[in-house]
């Protein structure tokens, strides 16, 4: 349609809003939202992007860059009210030797687990078929809304087990609860079984699902990004809970009362399958600002720190142990 007959046309002609809606369709396609970012993308970023080492990449920098700034918060929170007001445990502040301990954590967990499997997966995975469609914006939402939901259920079943069986508890779930006051570096605070369980389901969850590889790495993002928000200790105006009607998100104030009552508030996100299961708890105030120890103590911390420069200086050992060896054997070849 013309646009000098739009303008002709009368309002009670009813084929001006067909026209119209012609019009429309027309200059605004299905995927024109996120097609060109996507064709930005594949021009200027393909073997980035086609690299399999790309999603290990794109979680493990948008966890430490969400991790920097909430620890940031933490250290200056006790000198700044305007931060410190949001805090669930004002109180109790989040000090250099928590963190170091948990970043120690941290990075044994990336080196020993996390490494060898993106090595793995660069060398036997495919590099990433890049569609030349962007998914609609709606494919794009409604694909990591599934994903989201789906990931959910799996970890509040995994979750509820590895509390209900003592043993499962003891093994491989005990060493997250450590910190019965949730701060962000807490998030990956994880034996390698949980890292694990974790890091498959939010690969896999997307394929089951068959998403495009774009809405795959918004999953992986936004993931990371409530996860990393469900444990910082804050209860911010712009958090998720906040912004989902009907209580149906837990967020930060749940899953920190879940620490101080392990027996409940099971899922990562959502709190419809604690409300059906009977293990939802309300936030009150008396729980979160109860006398259960919120962190461990220093001496905890002074021993476990211990062990950790241990384990690193093992593996500081067997890198250097590899790469002697490789250096023998192609001096040897050559």
């Amino acid at each position: 349609m013309s646009s000098s007959r739009a303008l002709r046309s009368s309002p009670d002609d009813p084929s001006w809003v067909l026209d119209l809606g012609n019009l429309t369709a027309a200059l605004l396609p299905e995927g024109l939202v996120l097609q060109p970012m996507w064709d930005h993308l594949q021009q200027h970023h393909q073997p980035l992007l086609r690299s399999p080492l790309f999603p290990v990449v794109l979680s493990v920098s948008t966890y430490f860059v969400l991790v920097g700034l909430y620890t940031g918060l933490d250290l200056l929170a006790p000198t700044w009210p305007c931060v410190n007001r949001y805090k669930l445990h004002p109180q109790r502040p989040v000090t250099s030797v928590h963190v170091c301990s948990t970043l120690g954590v941290t990075l044994y967990n990336h080196l020993v687990y996390i490494f060898p499997a993106a090595v793995a997966q660069w060398l036997w995975r495919p590099a990433t078929a890049l569609p030349r469609q962007a998914p609609t914006l709606w494919e794009f939402l409604l694909g990591i809304l599934g994903c989201t939901m789906v990931f959910d259920f799996q970890y509040y079943l995994w979750h509820l087990l590895h509390h209900r069986v003592p043993w499962l508890y003891r093994t491989f779930h005990a060493v997250h609860h450590q910190y019965s006051q949730p701060f962000s570096l807490v998030t990956q605070y994880l034996s390698g079984w949980e890292l694990f369980s974790v890091g498959f389901w939010a690969t896999v969850d997307p394929v089951l699902l068959r998403c495009h590889c774009l809405t795959a790495w918004g999953f992986m993002v936004f993931n990371i990004y409530v996860s990393t928000e469900d444990h910082c200790g804050y209860d911010f105006p712009w958090a998720m809970h906040r912004l989902v009607p009907f209580g149906l998100w837990g967020g930060a104030p749940k899953h920190d009362a879940h620490h101080q009552k392990p027996a409940t508030n099971f899922a990562p996100f959502f709190s419809h399958w604690d409300w059906l299961g009977g293990t939802n708890t309300s936030t009150t105030s008396s729980t979160l600002s109860g006398t259960t120890p919120t962190l461990s103590t220093e001496e905890e911390v002074k021993e476990e720190m211990k062990g950790i420069k241990t384990k690193l200086q093992t593996i500081h050992l067997c890198f250097y142990l590899l790469i002697t060896t490789s250096s023998i054997y192609d001096t040897t070849v050559t």
